[in-house]
């Protein structure tokens, strides 16, 4: 008997009982969709909780502390170590941060600034590794910077509250005066530079965290160390005022603009967070001290794939309830196919074939039943993505982050959900199959099973 014969008698004794087999059917198709969605709930909470809460950027770097003195001559990390870490496959950015080390007195319309850092960076690489605007854009020529988002916030006079923070981007493409010192013929003189103000930093995610930066480029930074002759602008400190020889004797004990650089707060952003640990245990092999988010996320990874796996669990529970359904229909069948069975053995059928024919239909129903769960459970899982923050944001007045998931199906539990359906289908037929297999010839044929 061929299997395209075996086939169409399957179909064909599906057919008789339509009522019956869209039951168990359905019943199926309700445990797999109850599977599947409870599971999603582990992997859209994971994925939200872990990538959308604690924030792309702060899952995928690799933070760089030093090198080991065992393995390395110099310490530091230098234009030869960013190379190596450009170089390493799955990076997508390697960001450095150098810190200006004089306080450059910035003003704008005549008006001084308080700042707390004056940072020098890549932007090319800053931009890859996804540094957020507020407003504006990033500097494109070497006298043009970014402020932070508080840059304007002023400290309240005393008795009064605190006034309202202005809006930073009110000063987009006004031009802030920079004020760098430099010793000349041993006294101190000063010299200005013009930046335009092209950008505003985003907000930053911690409320405490009060971000009166400047950001600029290595352009405007050599301007700066050109000026002072020293890196990072970097000037000695005297108690009283110097003479001539006192402040070129200090100045010859700081590095010199064409000195190799140590580059300071050195990250490396892998192409994402799957990708982050492969990345700085490579980096960590080399000998560099390294510290990434995914060290304190392994315990968080850890209960998220506990929890994967009990609700996985239980869903799979409700599809073997719905096992019952199978089996009684593949009993009821057995019982009313006993003359055709009859018939098959009377004409030759080898047992093999009869068996192979039951387990056939009860596959059948358990693939149907898995396909159509499969495509409510996708449709549930986008009803709860849009429908949740919603009721959420309206009964409690709580806004969820953006992009959060509560449900998220991953191919590989599709097909997981597939796979259980058709194996407690297939459990569930073999015993109505082997049954069908004992039949009496005779007794069959005179309908007495």
């Amino acid at each position: 008997m061929k299997f395209s014969d075996q086939l169409r008698f399957v179909r064909q004794n599906m057919k008789r009982n339509k009522t019956r087999l869209f039951m168990t059917v359905l019943a199926t198709a309700m445990g797999c969709a109850f599977l599947t969605v409870l599971a999603s709930v582990g992997f859209g909470l994971q994925q939200s909780v872990v990538e959308e809460v604690v924030g792309d950027r702060l899952v995928t770097e690799i933070t760089i502390f030093d090198k080991n003195p065992d393995l390395f001559d110099t310490q530091g990390i230098q234009n030869g170590d960013i190379d190596y870490f450009q170089s390493l496959p799955n990076v997508k950015a390697v960001t450095y941060r150098n810190y200006v080390q004089q306080w450059l007195e910035p003003n704008v319309d005549n008006v001084p600034v308080e700042v707390n850092q004056k940072i020098g960076m890549d932007f090319e690489a800053e931009k890859r590794a996804g540094f957020a605007l507020g407003a504006g854009r990033l500097p494109e020529q070497p006298n043009e910077i970014v402020v932070g988002y508080h840059i304007r916030e002023q400290m309240p006079k005393e008795g009064e509250t605190s006034p309202p923070l202005p809006d930073a981007s009110e000063w987009l493409d006004k031009t802030m005066k920079l004020q760098v010192s430099y010793y000349e013929n041993g006294a101190l003189a000063k010299k200005t530079i013009d930046a335009v103000i092209v950008g505003v930093a985003a907000k930053p995610t911690r409320e405490w965290n009060l971000d009166k930066n400047l950001y600029f480029g290595e352009g405007l930074l050599e301007q700066i160390e050109a000026i002072t002759g020293t890196q990072l602008g970097e000037l000695p400190y005297f108690e009283t005022t110097p003479t001539e020889e006192q402040v070129t004797e200090a100045l010859a004990n700081i590095a010199k603009p064409s000195a190799e650089r140590n580059y300071q707060d050195v990250t490396v952003i892998a192409e994402d967070a799957s990708k982050v640990k492969q990345v700085a245990e490579a980096i960590r092999e080399k000998g560099y001290y390294n510290h990434s988010i995914a060290d304190e996320l392994k315990q968080v990874n850890m209960i998220f794939m506990i929890m994967k796996i009990g609700l996985i669990f239980i869903g799979t529970i409700a599809v073997l309830i719905a096992s019952i359904g199978i089996f009684n229909t593949m009993t009821m069948a057995v019982t009313e196919r006993a003359q055709d069975i009859g018939i098959m053995k009377a004409i030759g059928a080898h047992p093999s074939v009869i068996r192979r024919v039951f387990l056939l239909e009860s596959s059948l129903i358990g693939l149907f039943g898995a396909i159509i769960g499969t495509v409510v459970s996708y449709g549930i899982s986008i009803a709860v993505n849009g429908g949740l923050p919603f009721l959420i944001q309206m009964l409690m007045e709580e806004e969820l982050p953006a992009d959060f998931k509560f449900s998220i199906i991953p191919p590989f539990l599709a097909v997981l959900t597939c796979v259980i359906a058709l194996g407690v289908a297939l459990v569930s037929g073999q015993r109505p199959a082997r049954r069908a297999t004992r039949i009496d010839v005779l007794s069959a044929l005179r309908r007495e099973v």
